[in-house]
């Protein structure tokens, strides 16, 4: 799950529509050299020109190291990102990205796979349909959008899916009376030997959730865009950390994150909602008050490591490798 290597500049070699208000950016280096490999499920964070990081699923083919895709659906809501992106990221521009990140890994080895995604969702979901095809395994699609124009990327999901477009399951809610994806049905067909995977907006992910709660953890499979929960900023704990010396007092209304650049402390950041996993942090000692959708609960209930964009403390002391 850790991040490594130093950030790189890319140029927007091509921008591409792929459904209403869904753009997708082709990035490649300048001078033509590979970039670093990916698998299916990986994200990039994209430093901005108006200051911001923001993390975008990689939609493209893990066997074509020349290239990185990504889509950004405009937000109506927009903080920034996909705004900024669609009115400033036009092709021929220079980007500064960081090294891709996994935080919602395709399990290769699975007898069969059945991917559920919701709107822009598609994006990490599109990635595992190339890979699985390529691979030649077993796998099922279904696909959910508001109207038919904002499902993205069908013509090339009808391609992955062969001479057996019936693996291409799409619904359109304008198309059904408004009604929603039926999850409950669609997870009726999982069996011991079928991996789900799920990304789309937090209600879909929340009644998939409730849905899938018989599947084993280590056969489900969750990717969130936003956060479920509010930020640990209750305060009143130490963090010590260990590579610069420093001991600082998190107050109440703050995160880690927060006390953190206060102080001048360079740490890697990106979506400060806990759902990117790139302030990922070693934890030496105390006991976290964990708040990302990132960690299994396997990790989080070891405590090695934590998200110090979201997470808080349980005990009076953090012990930090920072």
């Amino acid at each position: 799950m850790s991040q490594s290597g130093e950030n790189l500049t890319v140029r927007v070699q091509a921008v591409r529509w792929e459904a209403d208000s869904v753009f997708s950016y082709e990035l490649r280096r300048p001078d033509g050299a590979p970039l670093p490999p990916f698998t299916a499920g990986a994200h990039i964070d994209l430093h901005l020109g108006n200051g911001f990081v923001r993390s975008y699923s990689l939609c493209g083919d893990q066997d074509e190291p020349h290239r990185y895709v990504v889509a950004v659906n405009r937000d109506a809501n927009s903080r920034g990102g996909s705004s900024w992106i669609h009115d400033h990221l036009h092709v021929g521009r220079l980007l500064e990205i960081s090294p891709p990140l996994n935080n919602f890994a395709l399990a290769e080895d699975a007898e069969r796979s059945l991917l559920i995604a919701g709107g822009v969702g598609i994006t990490p979901i599109l990635s595992m349909v190339r890979r699985l095809s390529a691979l030649g395994r077993d796998w099922t699609l279904h696909l959910a959008a508001r109207t038919r124009g904002q499902a993205a990327f069908l013509d090339e999901l009808t391609r992955l899916a062969g001479d057996r477009p019936d693996r291409v399951r799409l619904h359109v809610d304008d198309e059904n009376d408004g009604e929603l994806l039926d999850l409950e049905a669609v997870l009726a067909e999982v069996d011991d030997a079928t991996h789900v995977y799920c990304c789309g907006p937090l209600p879909m992910l929340d009644t998939f959730e409730k849905a899938a709660a018989g599947v084993p953890a280590e056969r489900r499979h969750v990717e969130y865009f936003a956060a479920k929960d509010a930020p640990a900023t209750e305060g009143g704990f130490q963090v010590e950390l260990t590579r610069s010396g420093k001991t600082l007092a998190v107050p109440q209304g703050a995160t880690i994150l927060d006390t953190l650049l206060g102080a001048g402390v360079d740490v890697s950041y990106s979506c400060t909602e806990g759902v990117c996993g790139t302030c990922e942090t070693r934890v030496i000692s105390g006991v976290p008050d964990h708040r990302d959708l990132v960690l299994t609960d396997q990790e989080k209930e070891s405590n090695e490591i934590m998200m110090i964009c979201c997470s808080g403390s349980k005990s009076a002391r953090l012990v930090l490798e920072l």
